[in-house]
């Protein structure tokens, strides 16, 4: 049996992954989606003050206390920052860790780091025009190139989010780099995305690499298609727990 632990992406929650999470647990392993704070279930907590730290840390917290071992992490999207924070965190807890068309930053760099200086201004313009200020209205599921099915849902389920997770600096110890397995999963079924530079570096890296030809919310689209690819991660238990 794996343990895994799977991150969202920005204005996202643990809804997000129920089909993978339910195909993972019929195959009998653990898994847990935990929701960042401050969106979807957890939108009450929203603040100004929500920002990259506290998704690590909720994170980090959910792995410590429910005292989790050989993690198989997984971060989708800007869910990518929150896990490398993790990882370098708790490296001795982490057995894989996985991107899924996800945000893998360096130390000292921001998420608005790795985004086109006109579409940042444009994200600060909607922040100050419709959030207050200080969060982000959801990107509409059509620029993911959500399936048609499931546009209108994830319309609904988005919730903003602080602008400050996309704008503090992901700080990094050099831990991360202890852990030897590692994927990167690029979605090649939509464009413009900023994630093709991620899996070329990570290809460099010889990290295992692996595309799907879908939109960005992977497991909304091809759910059974990535579940097999989690599971791939260590054969030897998916085959024992089937």
């Amino acid at each position: 049996m794996s343990t895994y632990v799977l991150v969202h992406g920005a204005w996202r929650g643990s809804w997000i992954w129920k089909r993978v999470r339910r195909l993972l647990q019929a195959r009998g392993h653990e898994v847990f989606t935990p929701t960042l704070t401050g969106v979807a279930d957890r939108s009450h907590l929203s603040s100004p003050n929500v920002n990259l730290d506290t998704h690590i840390t909720d994170v980090t917290n959910l792995i410590r206390w429910e005292e989790l071992s050989d993690v198989i992490l997984c971060g989708h999207s800007y869910g990518g920052c929150v896990v490398s924070g993790v990882a370098d965190r708790v490296p001795d807890r982490i057995g894989a860790l996985i991107y899924l068309d996800a945000f893998v930053l360096e130390n000292g760099q921001c998420l608005n780091d790795m985004i086109p200086p006109d579409v940042r201004k444009e994200r600060l313009a909607q922040a100050k025009e419709v959030g207050e200020g200080w969060k982000l209205p959801p990107i509409p599921a059509e620029e993911f190139n959500v399936n048609p099915r499931d546009r209108d849902w994830v319309n609904r389920q988005g919730t903003m989010q602080s602008l400050a997770c996309f704008e503090q600096p992901l700080c990094l110890t050099g831990a991360l780099n202890r852990i030897k397995n590692v994927t990167y999963i690029l979605a090649s079924g939509w464009s413009p995305s900023p994630f093709p530079q991620f899996y070329e570096k990570a290809k460099a890296k010889s990290w295992k690499t692996v595309t799907i030809g879908c939109g960005h919310d992977v497991m909304l689209d091809r759910p059974e298609e990535l579940a097999e690819l989690l599971l791939a991660i260590f054969p030897e238990r998916a085959s024992t727990a089937s």
